[in-house]
């Protein structure tokens, strides 16, 4: 029963083969902001992320969200930020996705950038810190390896990755959850997502793979792994 937790799966979601409608991905959208609000990844942003970034003072600073989705994070960094001047972008592959983070920034507090997130466009320590936030899950191994490699590229300081803690646990628990509020694509895919996720050992092991320096990986509240370096 448990063996299909032992290792990762490669068993792609249906948003990476866009195998949905228009009106289940507008659902999806709506349904992801409630879940980064309800199921850990705001509370593990502000442990990690704004933790460093308050640590340094009150220069500007510069994130960068790779698989940004809605912008949802970056809205809540602006907002915990205050009036601290600051520069955030959010990156996506997904136009419709892109357009939304940009439409979401009522005062253009938050910048929107369709890319490859493997190729990113910036120089070198373009950015003070570099996040994605469940998105790494949906790479392959080597994928996730150069995807890494980039984050580190182009962050200045510290790279920051929250992502899903693959466990039976996890799984049966988001499974029971999950039916009473959510669609079933996005019920289906999340299930998925757990199966495809990370076992803290494998998460550093991605880091140390792509070079990175002063790796930590800590658990965080509802599943979630949260993996830095430099």
């Amino acid at each position: 029963m448990f063996s299909r937790f032992k290792h990762r799966s490669y068993e792609l979601e249906r948003l990476d083969t866009g195998d949905y409608t228009p009106e289940e991905y507008a659902r999806w959208h709506v349904e992801m902001k409630y879940i980064h609000r309800a199921f850990g990844e705001m509370r593990a942003i502000r442990r990690s992320l704004m933790r460093d970034i308050r640590s340094g003072g009150g220069e500007r600073v510069s994130v960068l969200d790779v698989g940004a989705g809605s912008g949802e994070l970056l809205r809540a960094v602006h907002k915990w930020l205050r009036s601290r001047p600051s520069y955030l972008v959010g990156a996506e592959l997904n136009a419709k996705a892109a357009r939304a983070i940009y439409r979401g920034s009522q005062r253009g507090e938050i910048d929107a950038l369709q890319c490859n997130a493997l190729h990113l466009p910036f120089d070198d320590g373009a950015f003070d810190y570099v996040i994605c936030s469940l998105f790494l899950h949906h790479l392959t191994d080597n994928d996730a390896v150069k995807l890494l490699r980039e984050m580190s590229r182009v962050a200045a300081k510290r790279i920051f990755i929250i992502d899903l803690h693959r466990s039976p646990i996890a799984y049966y628990f988001y499974r029971a959850t999950s039916r009473l509020t959510l669609q079933q694509f996005t019920r289906e895919d999340g299930a998925l997502s757990i199966l495809r996720s990370f076992k803290p050992t494998e998460l550093r092991q991605l880091a140390e793979n792509a070079g990175l320096t002063d790796i930590g990986v800590k658990r965080s509240a509802a599943y979630r792994l949260v993996l830095s370096g430099k």
